[in-house]
């Protein structure tokens, strides 16, 4: 048995039923899960006030998410190993306060640099929470009861994307940007006293630190972080014209080709990457992936619409994206009972597609698609996602022994949240290329030889001369100017459009794949054999 695959043992595994004090233990994990994927989106609708805070350009200030997601990908696999090595209670402990002083240290950040190192300790503090919340389910629960703790887990990672631009902007807008980094403070202390009171005490095994996968660590830490980089860095640099991309792209294939071959040789691997051959598993790790492509990728489009068509603020854009989340509190509750009695492949297939059609519900848009017009598409998307997440996780660790939970969690959330990232990179590029396309099409048709284009330049001329411009020149080139922005503001809304029928295709692909996997034993969880 692999160091990585006694991590999950550390923790004993009930049969009958679980204590109040397991429940207690889980829902304290759960706290800290949400807590650290919420962190990945608070600051999207705020990017521009925290920008303007830290004295740092507009493109230069993704890298504030980015150094974050950096900290997060690269930890997650790396948590089963560390809470072996340190004790399952002593590491999660001990990041559940990192986590919030770090967060509180980036209010006080004055420069880019410090704010990217900070945002880069403070995910690889929350990060940690993640895949331990997922261990805790499929350990301290017995496995008719791993459904209700995966759909309170699959409400940590589907409401809490979708509700933190919704905190983050309010509190932007109504106290400052530097409040956001605070609203960790309470929710940690309580998880890090509940988890004291709750989680057995272990030895440390210091020992092991000699057995460790050092090369693995090495190799995945330089390969993540060189391609979340790519993927962050390339849109803006217009990819593979730029050196600096293609240096970090070659850097970033080395060594992530190095990890897998390592992995798949050593002795004791860092990440057991031969559980993606359990079809379940495999198939099931896709459709995460494919669905964090969407979760992440739609919490990234609709802000990036309101806020560059509609000028949306901050707090605007948050009361949009929250009907997103917040029907899912009543709705993803309710899974655990529906799977009792349908296939979960089948509540998934159908969670995902009307996911899917709450994307291709977006792709008619028009100037006229402000908030309002996204109201019953992000009721459907919430309906959609409160099915996903819970039949889907049943689904991949059916057939997981206990002791890989730990080992199979880090997998999948890891790659989730890398797909989420892959997702939000190429969106971008979708969104930049199709707009560019767009312009050029509506561009040929807006020429002088046409009399509805002369029509509305001489309309707009003379209201400019009618609004204080004395010179007819000068009018007559803010006529040609307006006419040129409105032509850039129709081609990127119809590159919008473009861009959620690539996520609605992304997700009917998943739908498609779901369905190729066996049908789990019912309450599906690690305890499947």
């Amino acid at each position: 048995m692999s160091t990585i695959a006694a991590t999950a043992i550390a923790v004993p595994q009930p049969r009958a039923g679980a204590s109040t004090r397991d429940w207690i233990a889980v829902l304290a994990g759960m706290i800290g899960a949400f807590m650290a994927i919420l962190n990945i989106q608070i600051t999207n609708a705020s990017l521009l006030d925290i920008e303007g805070g830290i004295g740092t350009g507009v493109d230069n200030g993704a890298w504030i998410s980015t150094s974050y997601l950096i900290g997060e990908i690269v930890v997650i696999p790396l948590t089963a190993y560390f809470s072996n090595v340190f004790s399952f209670r002593r590491y999660i402990l001990v990041n559940s306060i990192l986590f919030p002083l770090f967060s509180m240290a980036c209010a006080f950040a004055h420069d880019l640099g410090t704010m990217i190192l900070l945002r880069g300790l403070q995910g690889f503090a929350g990060g940690v929470l993640i895949p331990m919340a997922f261990t805790m389910v499929l350990t301290k629960l017995p496995k008719n009861q791993q459904p209700l703790g995966l759909a309170i887990f699959a409400l940590s990672v589907t409401f809490a994307p979708a509700i933190g631009p919704t905190i983050g902007g309010y509190l932007t807008e109504n106290y400052g940007w530097q409040t956001i980094f605070f609203i960790n403070t309470i929710p940690s202390l309580i998880m890090a006293a509940a988890l004291a009171l709750t989680l057995e005490k272990q030895p440390m095994q210091l020992h092991l630190l000699k057995e460790g996968d050092w090369a693995g660590i090495f190799t995945m830490a330089i390969g993540l972080s060189a391609l979340q980089t790519v993927l962050e860095e390339g849109n803006k640099d217009d990819w593979f014209s730029s050196p600096f991309i293609i240096k970090l792209s070659i850097l970033a294939f080395v060594f992530l080709a190095a990890f897998i071959w390592i992995e798949l040789t050593v002795k004791k691997p860092l990440v057991k990457l031969r559980l993606l051959t359990q079809r379940n598993f495999g198939i099931g790790v896709l459709v995460n992936v494919l669905v964090g492509v969407a979760l992440f990728g739609t919490v990234y489009i609709l802000p990036q619409y309101l806020g560059q068509v509609q000028r949306y603020n901050a707090e605007q854009i948050g009361n949009v994206l929250a009907w997103t989340g917040l029907p899912q509190l009543l709705l993803i509750p309710l899974v655990p009972v529906l799977m009792k009695r349908f296939d979960a492949r089948y509540i998934g297939f159908l969670g995902i597609s009307i996911f899917a059609i709450s994307c291709f519900m977006n792709i008619m848009l028009s100037a006229d698609n402000a908030g309002d017009q996204f109201w019953i598409p992000n009721i459907v998307r919430a309906i959609g996602q409160a099915l996903v997440l819970t039949p889907i996780t049943a689904i991949t660790t059916a057939g997981i022994a206990p002791s890989d939970a730990a080992a199979a969690s880090g997998l999948t959330n890891m790659l989730r949240n890398l797909g989420g990232a892959v997702g939000t990179a190429t969106l971008g590029t979708v969104l930049t290329k199709r707009e560019q396309f767009h312009s050029n099409i509506i561009g040929q048709s807006v020429t002088l030889t046409r009399d509805e284009v002369r029509d509305r330049l001489s309309k707009l001329t003379g209201y400019f001369i009618q609004h204080g411009v004395t010179d007819p020149a000068v009018a007559s080139h803010k006529a040609i100017v307006a006419i040129g922005q409105i032509v850039k503001r129709q081609a990127l809304i119809l590159g919008f459009s473009d861009t959620f029928a690539v996520i609605g295709v992304v997700l009917a692909l998943a739908a498609i794949a779901l369905l190729f996997t066996k049908k789990p034993q019912i309450g599906g969880g690690a305890g499947a054999h």
